[in-house]
């Protein structure tokens, strides 16, 4: 027996006026303490706890800060914050309770600095992930960090846990599938059998692309015009669209993946990609539209009930290095990828594919992360190594090796 990770998520019940008043002084405080501690250089966990004491915050906030902030500096090396950090809370704040007799049958006693201050307010649950929520309660599963964001007027809880399944078993020989999330091709999957690329399928991001525009454009008018009663119905609108979207194409990739012989889905590791990487204001933004780790997050939910491993591996440069050499190459359009050994079998390719074909390289045999290293060091100083989940997206010519593609 192991165990799985999951994300778990919730929104709040609208809360009222005192409630909300409540969660975004505590939300605001989070960020100021966040902001302080990071700017003040601080790089151990008691160098951070010098800083966010002072604060009116809840002691899981602050020990969650105390954990956090090290990571930003050391194993993230981030230049510059988010500003829309959400709220983060060690598993002490992970206290629910259900009655079927409510409306709303789970709650969340929400940590608040001093004594009698906590509240309890309903949760809207995921029905797919219900009995998780019970795991927690009945304590067969051990609940991880808290992360709460605001998105508008609704509040969002997501939770990590730790639960047993079966041991996924790859007896044999493992068939690396590796997956590229971007914009143009939504999601690029591609087996890698004794290191050559098999079977590659691109699902479209076309429609998720034109929703991520349209909805921007049309809150913007709405909120131009005054019309803020009907800006939540159409946020709403299309993010429930975008949701359809991820669902399908997370289904689809995973049944994809279930057809190889002993499947080990592989992707970038992109946490904190916000943190680390600044493409300017421009890609910034487009980055804080794009749900590359809600996309990856579901993918990983729906292999680990197939019982298909998932494993994460070091994104740098993945679109730009050789599947075949791990030369360097060349993108001279979004949609090809030129080597520039000259002792490589690989002239040109298609882009997406490369990628996902190196990043299915990058895991070994047994599971395990292969440190990456370019076969020579001719890195780009320009910031041109952007890797294809946040490069803009050009014109791209007709995807060929596809067994298909994704429209939604």
């Amino acid at each position: 027996m192991t165990t799985a990770t999951k994300t778990l998520e919730a929104t709040l019940a609208p809360p009222t006026a005192h409630k909300e008043e409540k969660l975004r002084d505590t939300l605001g405080t989070y960020r100021e303490a966040l902001a302080d501690a990071f700017d003040s250089g601080a790089d151990t966990m008691g160098d951070v706890s010098d800083v966010v004491t002072p604060f009116d915050l809840p002691y899981q906030a602050k020990a969650a800060l105390c954990s956090y902030v090290p990571k930003l500096r050391k194993t993230y090396n981030a230049r510059e914050l988010d500003d829309e950090h959400p709220l983060r809370l060690t598993n002490q704040a992970a206290k629910f309770d259900h009655s079927d007799e409510r409306g709303h049958e789970f709650t969340w006693w929400v940590p608040r600095p001093g004594r009698g201050t906590n509240f309890w307010i309903p949760l809207r649950i995921n029905p797919e992930q219900r009995e998780l929520w019970f795991d927690i309660l009945n304590e067969d599963a051990k609940a991880g960090e808290i992360r709460l964001q605001q998105h508008r007027k609704n509040w969002v809880l997501h939770v990590s846990v730790e639960y047993p399944i079966d041991e996924p078993t790859a007896d044999g020989d493992t068939t690396p599938i590796g997956l590229d999330i971007g914009e143009t091709a939504l999601i690029t999957a591609c087996g890698l059998k004794r290191g050559t690329p098999t079977r590659p399928v691109l699902w479209s991001g076309k429609r998720a692309k034109h929703l991520r525009k349209e909805m921007s454009t049309t809150l913007q008018r709405l909120q131009e015009r005054d019309a803020e009663w009907r800006v939540d119905e159409r946020f709403d609108y299309y993010q429930n669209a975008l949701t359809d979207i991820i669902e399908k194409a997370s289904r689809e990739v995973v049944d994809y993946a279930a057809t190889f012989d002993n499947p080990v889905i592989v992707m970038e590791d992109l946490t904190y990609i916000r943190e680390r990487l600044d493409y300017g204001k421009f890609m910034n933004r487009r980055l804080h539209t794009w749900a590359f780790a809600r996309l990856q997050r579901r993918v990983e939910d729906k292999a680990t009930d197939a019982g298909i491993p998932v494993e994460y591996v070091n994104p740098a440069y993945t679109s730009q290095t050789c599947h075949e050499c791990d030369h360097l190459g060349k993108r001279a359009s979004q949609a090809e990828f030129r080597c520039t050994n000259e002792d490589c079998h690989v002239s040109t390719f298609q882009a997406d594919i490369s990628a996902a074909a190196s990043i299915a390289k990058r895991v070994n045999p047994w599971g395990e992360s292969v440190p990456w290293k370019l076969e020579r060091n001719d890195s780009p100083r320009d910031g041109s190594g952007s890797d294809t989940a946040v490069r803009p997206p050009k014109p791209s010519a007709p995807t060929q090796m596809t067994l298909g593609a994704y429209e939604s």
